[in-house]
């Protein structure tokens, strides 16, 4: 009796752990079911791939979706699309939101929103507070958690723990890897004086390297101290990817691709406050140390950091304005453009967007090719030339820093568990997301 499938690629070219190479990919019953040469008369569906490459699906392990509270900037809805058109097909969604989710309620509201809504697969970060501390254990653990997150410096929302006593209480208390913003507090309140009235680009001179590599310091040195496993997000000076590269032992490493792409004084000159993050975009020196870090293996994962705003919470005058900009969507095809730039690897973009979220978060099921995962697809034109604007973002804040930026590779289309979410640039049926699944 010979297999069925439900659907398959033909003759595209896979990328997964086994390397780069032409084969065909079967799904059945949302997992990956065949990989090889597969008679086409064996699926309910065949896709023709030929020219097309397949990709593990990119988990985008920090994005900020703004629901509850926040909606007029994003919900969970909106940035799903935003996500699906950009090849992603899971999401590790932040907790400063409004009311903060530092509660097993909150955490059980948010998934329940989410669950059929978004049309990818989704985790929630829980804040970890100097009140929930004795929570962490339950909290870690909850359906639908992706971990605990802890703001060391502030930035959007009210979530800050910038003390060393009570930050040494939450590593000493987590099991899993927990995510951290690392500027320090106290230096950022000492340096305010240092923003100029309507110049942005004071931004990275009042979050300096200095405020950055103190808390990345202060973070692993306690990690070390306790022997807990913990990530430190968007990193943003050369200082600290050197410092990380000597204490890879407890401490993995994101970097953001507006930080890789993105350079001052141009980006201010050129974007204003729309380049407005926290950490700051920095200059050239900075900028190659991260890509750097990316050669020799310091970073272990790419996020996209997305943190929408309107137009209008943008363009208040600095610093007024606020920190942050859309990313999900262009995630992949700004990273692909770096590939036929021939900055990185198409195996080492794996690695950073598939591969390596799941091997430092435990993700179930997720992360490579591999008969018997979820058939979660990213499949991209490597060769198309397509240029990203505005008009093309899904965010509900409707803006992206790359207007009428060219690149090269774009996403064809998105499978989530064996279902096509996206295709040519159409979103099909209904949200259907899921909770991801960990160890």
């Amino acid at each position: 009796m010979p297999e069925t499938y439900d659907l398959l690629f033909k003759g595209g070219t896979v990328v997964n752990h086994d390397g780069i190479g032409a084969r065909d990919l079967a799904v059945r019953d949302g997992r990956i079911a065949a990989i090889g040469t597969i008679n086409a008369q064996s699926a309910g569906e065949v896709i023709e791939a030929s020219g097309l490459t397949i990709l593990p699906g990119v988990i985008d392990s920090q994005v900020h979706f703004r629901e509850p509270g926040l909606t007029h900037k994003e919900d969970l809805e909106t940035g799903s699309r935003g996500a699906v058109l950009g090849g992603v097909t899971t999401v590790f969604e932040m907790p400063n939101t409004n009311s903060n989710t530092t509660t097993p309620e909150a955490l059980s509201d948010k998934v329940a929103r989410a669950h059929h809504r978004m049309f990818c697969d989704f985790a929630f970060y829980v804040g970890g507070t100097e009140d929930n501390v004795d929570d962490i254990a339950e909290l870690e653990r909850l359906p639908g958690s992706a971990g605990i997150k802890v703001f060391i410096g502030s930035s959007t929302g009210t979530l800050l723990v910038d003390d060393e006593v009570n930050l040494e209480r939450i590593i000493a208390k987590i099991s899993r890897r927990a995510a951290f913003h690392a500027e320090d507090e106290a230096r950022l309140n000492a340096r305010k004086d240092l923003r100029i009235p309507g110049d942005p680009s004071s931004h990275p001179v009042w979050r300096d390297e200095e405020a950055a590599l103190i808390a990345t310091k202060r973070l692993v040195g306690l990690a070390e101290k306790h022997g807990k496993r913990v990530h430190v997000l968007h990193i943003s000076t050369a200082a600290e990817m050197e410092y990380l590269s000597h204490h890879k032992e407890w401490a993995s490493v994101e970097v953001t691709p507006h930080h890789l792409t993105l350079v001052a004084p141009d980006c201010y000159e050129r974007l204003g406050t729309y380049c407005q993050m926290n950490p700051p975009v920095r200059d050239a020196k900075n900028q190659a140390g991260l890509w750097a870090g990316l050669a020799n293996g310091t970073v272990d994962v790419l996020g996209s950091d997305h943190a929408p705003h309107t137009r209008e919470e943008k363009e208040h005058p600095y610093p007024q304005s606020h920190s942050g900009m859309t990313g999900v969507q262009t995630l992949l095809p700004i990273m692909l453009d770096h590939v036929n730039a021939g900055r990185l690897s198409l195996e080492r973009l794996v690695d950073l967007t598939s591969h390596g979220p799941q091997r430092l978060f435990g993700l179930r099921g997720k992360g490579r090719i591999a008969v018997g995962y979820d058939a979660d697809l990213a499949i991209v034109d490597l060769n198309h030339p397509e240029t990203i604007t505005n008009e093309r973002i899904a965010s509900r804040c409707g803006w992206t820093p790359y207007h009428d930026k060219a690149v090269t590779g774009w996403p064809v289309g998105t499978v989530v568990r064996g279902t096509k979410v996206m295709w040519e640039g159409e979103i099909l049926g209904a949200g259907a997301g899921e909770t991801a699944r960990f160890y």
